[in-house]
């Protein structure tokens, strides 16, 4: 999700009984503080997110641990956000970019090898380049990112290197060997170039 996705989520929009997360708005704060809800950035941003376990789980600690509102902040007819600051008003991108500088900053305070500057941004690209390294199908990948044009899911492909090429090289190989093996248990004869003739 973008930032401003996350921090526009509502109870509403967390369906833990399927594992899937309802996208189709996202909240901003202006500079004089004034909250809005926007649609999402793109057509294709709204879209719905199916999530494993694992996200369940921390979903449902989220909401566990949500304090209870007396009266809930209403954004242009949205309520019941997520994440609350300390005076009840929903949490925006500054706050999490806040919270990640912090960490990253304590982190590098306490240990020689200092980690870079983290925003939830990166969070989101590297998400996205480690499933493009791990095969995912680029238009399975698009549609999670909310991506409108393909052209900027496969850009996420141009930040694969030398490494991953002879990774996949590799894999390929396997594969090919595996099918080889296949084809010997099964009597089927691979094609090959001398099985077609020119006319």
């Amino acid at each position: 999700m973008r930032i401003s996705e996350f921090c526009g989520l509502t109870i509403k929009d967390i369906d833990l009984e399927h594992n899937i997360i309802n996208i189709d708005h996202q909240l901003q704060r202006l500079s004089d503080m004034t909250y809005l809800i926007q649609s999402t950035k793109t057509n294709a941003g709204t879209r719905k997110l199916p999530i494993t376990e694992d996200v369940a789980y921390c979903f449902r600690a989220i909401l566990e641990d949500r304090p209870k509102q007396k009266v809930e902040q209403m954004v242009d007819g949205y309520s019941g956000f997520l994440f609350l600051d300390k005076d009840g008003l929903p949490e925006v991108a500054l706050h999490w970019e806040h919270r990640f500088r912090h960490a990253v900053n304590r982190y590098n305070e306490i240990y020689r090898v200092q980690m870079p500057k983290i925003t939830p941004h990166i969070c989101r690209h590297t998400y996205c380049s480690n499933m493009a390294k791990a095969g995912m199908n680029p238009k399975t990948l698009q549609y999670l990112m909310g991506h409108s044009d393909i052209g900027v899911t496969m850009n996420t492909y141009t930040h694969l290197g030398l490494e991953d090429a002879k990774e996949e090289m590799i894999r390929m190989e396997e594969l090919n060997a595996a099918r080889a093996e296949v084809n010997k248990t099964t009597g089927e004869k691979p094609v090959t170039q001398k099985m077609f003739r020119a006319i």
